[in-house]
């Protein structure tokens, strides 16, 4: 384990160039499932921030001009570098986030198909030629890059959140600006690392890790010459964002918070419902964006759907990730932690019943053990407030009608699941749910080739898909004049 945080960079990547921050500072990182110091990482500042800009920008023009098939093979041989080296970059990942190792050797796998696919979608950056309907002229469009882009990483899932947005940045012909994320900044250096030897050019990314990412959000948003951003967070930080963009009038793509409900009707396969409430709910220890945040469960089987729930998360083990036979890790930090009991001490004061769990687990590590709440109240928080904790909250509907409606009673709208055997209705519910992505009788709607967003205070912009590239491109329209022969 040394041997593997021994090896990864430790100071801020500017125009190719490893090097410490402008007042030398540095902040430490941490291992949520021991405490442990795992090391210190050179600590960004505003100046920092203001030189990556500069190498970005000045890389930008000769990066446009980069054929596109080149730009798609640095895609393709770091897709390869990821895996042959996927034990590793797991390895790296429970010992920075806390998920199990088979949870952080799915996400790297996930993570390098975005460069995969994005290397594929660099040859395919289209337009269109067209005689105009008036004659005496044609019209052309095409795309181009839409310049420096700013790119902002959660904690949750390091490596991909990296990739999804470096992939269709790097395809289109765009230089970046990275802030990971304080918690888990590792995996992003270490991606780093590995895209520059991959051929990726001097000043395209430029990676500046900080305690403050005011300090270095604010020089770069100020700066007109950076023309996106793309944010992976909550909704309340992303409002704010909103505003610093305005001035300068930047692209963004927003992928905010959630409170995704997943309905069970009568008619649904129990054992499917059952293991896709599993996936939707305790995929990455519940600290997902997309994780099954309500369960609404059609009352003639909702309690044996809550008995066979309460078996399955009852069985789960918990344990530092790099435990054998360990599914559920720690969560990120104390912070999170008691967010999560206040949110279970809420639902239980008015009234609710744990089935299992209910209560951290003690000593070192941020440990919470997997929980099904039964008889959840209209009033309590959980309901409203996303968890992002291995805790399942039940509560029961009559019909079709009232599903839908208390799926949709939330300001956010990024994913919802249904489990149905009736098509009709998977297809009318799926329609009426006011998401930006459905899983119709799965519990995973995470593809590298769909597009990933969502709708009202979930944000907006899609990454993955043929759609994920668009972000990154601006559209252009030549006017061109043919006289007669």
């Amino acid at each position: 384990m040394d041997d593997v945080i021994g090896r990864i960079p430790k100071q801020l990547l500017i125009d190719g160039k490893w090097q410490d921050s402008a007042d030398a500072s540095t902040f430490g990182v941490d291992d949520p499932g021991n405490e442990r110091r795992l090391c210190e990482i050179a600590d960004g500042q505003a100046a920092d921030a203001e030189a990556a800009v500069e190498a970005a920008v000045t890389a930008q023009e000769s990066w446009a001009r980069t054929p596109p098939r080149e730009r798609g093979e640095i895609l393709r041989r770091a897709f390869e570098l990821m895996t042959e080296r996927a034990d590793e970059l797991a390895l790296l990942m429970t010992l920075e986030m806390g998920k199990s190792l088979t949870e952080s050797r799915a996400e790297v796998t996930y993570a390098a198909e975005f460069f995969r696919w994005f290397s594929e979608e660099a040859v395919r950056i289209d337009g269109r030629y067209s005689p105009n309907p008036a004659g005496g002229g044609r019209t052309i469009v095409t795309r181009q890059p839409v310049g420096p882009c700013l790119l902002v990483t959660p904690w949750n899932f390091p490596l991909a959140m990296g990739t999804r947005k470096i992939g269709p940045a790097v395809a289109a012909g765009c230089t970046m600006i990275v802030k990971p994320p304080q918690l888990t900044p590792l995996s992003m250096l270490n991606l780093a690392a590995l895209l520059t030897e991959a051929g990726l050019p001097d000043g395209v990314l430029n990676v500046v890790p900080s305690t403050s990412a005011t300090r270095i959000v604010n020089p770069v948003l100020g700066d007109a010459r950076v023309r996106k951003m793309s944010f992976t967070g909550s909704t309340e930080v992303g409002r704010k964002l909103v505003e610093q963009c305005a001035p300068n009038l930047q692209r963004m793509s927003m992928e905010l918070g959630g409170n995704a409900p997943f309905l069970v009707f009568a008619d649904a396969d129990l054992d499917a419902a059952v293991q896709g409430a599993v996936t939707a709910k305790m995929r990455n220890n519940g600290e997902s964006c997309v994780a099954a945040n309500r369960f609404h469960v059609a009352e003639p089987v909702a309690e044996e759907f809550t008995r066979r729930l309460t078996e399955k998360l009852g069985q789960l083990r918990i344990g530092h990730g790099t435990e054998e036979g360990v599914s559920v890790g720690p969560l990120i930090n104390q912070g999170q932690r008691d967010k999560v009991i206040e949110l279970v001490d809420d639902a239980l004061g008015r009234g609710a019943t744990a089935t299992t769990g209910g209560e951290p687990l003690e000593g070192k590590g941020f440990f919470y053990r997997p929980t099904v709440l039964s008889g959840v109240p209209e009033g309590a928080r959980i309901l409203r407030e996303e968890v992002f904790g291995p805790v399942a909250p039940v509560t029961t509907f009559t019909d079709e009608d009232e599903a839908v409606a208390l799926a949709g009673d939330t300001e956010f709208g990024l994913v919802g699941y249904l489990f149905t055997r009736d098509l009709d209705r998977a297809i009318r519910v799926g329609e009426a749910l006011q998401t930006g992505m459905v899983g119709i009788n799965t519990g995973l709607v995470s593809n590298p080739a769909a597009p990933f967003g969502g709708v009202k205070a979930s944000g907006f912009g899609r990454e993955g898909g043929h759609e994920g590239i668009d972000e990154y491109l601006d559209t252009k329209y030549l006017a061109v004049a043919v006289g007669a022969s």
